[in-house]
């Protein structure tokens, strides 16, 4: 018998949108969205492609519990070849702040409308999409689970460190690229990503130029990190996928996906002795979901493994769930990447 978690779950409402850019320099405006309850962040993600020169500027503003409207955080400014591509630090206010990648509400808000501005001739956004959310702060409850037929992607095996003091002006090099080497996985399962010309630069010698190319190109100029969620689903955009960053409320959402064929990339944070097998601990940590043992248990592809040998990780299902869902860590985030043509799993609103 495997335990899993019964919480108090997240409330999480996901909306995707289209929006039309023409022209040099457009801006494209969404109508007021209500999320149907009090929410507390906010996280946009898109994806778009940018000739060289061209850029998009993401933003959003919300309606607190009051009323009021806050004014328009900017939430990215994007370009696949770097100029920009940018988080914007101290816009905080009584309303709310920007961490990096979330709008972080002192107000809860009952609505936002979003904003992309593109710059540039030819930029154009693909996909836009922006979740809203309200973790709360009980710890979980384990409970049993039956156990079930076990599934187990084939997703590459991508060991940061096996990068480690490759290009440290990205991020320090290879010791903090989780998020690059989880895309670099995703984008192989699927049979994407660059091409040797594009992997030129890389150098002789590189075990995956793969991650280091994701690095580069995530690579968030204010942060001085590759960890920034939108931005990484971006890059992948680049290269025919489509997705989005959300918040899932259990174990059982991310086994839908798995079953369904999708790998989906998950950010955690725990003690070493929080989650068994792992061996290491982390104020912030980027896996790819890849299975599911007949016990429940999950398996993982954890790029923070010391090799591509040992990437491959099988971590209890309870303990997976209590690091990853908890309001002190991630509250649950994933990010979803996969071709427009495969299907999603039923949703009942978080995606």
């Amino acid at each position: 018998m495997c335990l899993v978690l019964t919480v108090d779950l997240a409330r999480v409402a996901f909306r995707r949108f289209a929006p039309s850019l023409t022209g040099p320099a457009t801006a494209w405006t969404s109508d007021e969205q209500p999320i149907g309850f009090e929410a507390t962040q906010l996280v946009p993600s898109w994806t778009a492609r940018t000739p060289p020169g061209g850029w998009i500027e993401v933003e959003l503003r919300a309606r607190t519990t009051g009323g009021a409207l806050t004014k328009w955080y900017v939430m990215g400014r994007w370009s696949e070849h770097g100029d920009p591509r940018t988080s914007v630090a101290g816009q905080g206010d009584d309303d709310g702040d920007v961490a990096v990648d979330t709008f972080v509400a002192r107000r809860p808000v009952t609505a936002y409308q979003v904003r992309v501005t593109a710059c540039g001739a030819g930029a154009r956004v693909g996909t836009l999409g922006v979740m809203a959310s309200a973790v709360p702060q009980h710890p979980a409850v384990p409970g049993p689970s039956a156990a079930t037929a076990a599934v187990d992607l084939a997703v590459p095996r991508h060991s940061q460190h096996e990068h480690a003091g490759h290009h440290p002006e990205w991020d320090g090099g290879g010791a903090n690229w989780c998020g690059p080497a989880s895309v670099a996985m995703v984008l192989g399962f699927w049979g994407r990503g660059p091409g040797d010309d594009e992997l030129a630069w890389v150098g002789a010698g590189d075990p995956h130029p793969v991650v280091d190319h994701a690095a580069r190109h995530a690579y968030d100029s204010s942060y001085q990190g590759t960890g920034n969620w939108p931005f990484n689903v971006a890059y992948a955009g680049r290269y025919g996928l489509t997705g989005f960053v959300t918040r899932l409320r259990s174990a059982r959402e991310l086994e839908a996906f798995v079953r369904a064929g999708i790998p989906v990339i998950a950010s955690l944070s725990f003690r070493a002795h929080e989650l068994p097998g792992a061996g290491y601990s982390t104020a912030g940590a980027i896996m790819v979901v890849a299975g599911f043992t007949a016990e429940g248990d999950v398996v993982v592809n954890d790029p923070a493994a010391p090799d591509d040998g040992q990437v491959r990780r099988v971590y209890p299902r309870a303990a997976f769930e209590n690091v990853w869902l908890r309001g002190t860590g991630s509250g649950g985030i994933v990010y979803v990447l996969h071709p427009p043509e495969v299907p999603l799993p039923p949703s009942d609103g978080n995606w």
